[in-house]
């Protein structure tokens, strides 16, 4: 994967991840059922933007792992 498409898709996962956490932060309304895990979609969202930005160094150069 090229450098840009990874910058292209750590941005996306920042993004998401901070959209999925705003709105999961809002206070629920009452008599209305949140239909998506916003919390959740969070947390793999920076789980991916995680992955990026390991595969991120290694594009650089560093060594990571064994």
């Amino acid at each position: 994967m090229s450098l840009q498409l990874t910058l292209a898709i750590l941005a996306g996962f920042i993004v998401a991840a901070v959209i999925c956490g705003w709105i999961g932060s809002r206070p629920t309304m009452p008599g209305r059922v949140r239909m998506a895990p916003w919390r959740f979609m969070m947390l793999l969202a920076a789980a991916g933007a995680l992955m990026m930005i390991v595969h991120l160094v290694n594009l650089l150069g560093v060594t990571t792992g064994r």
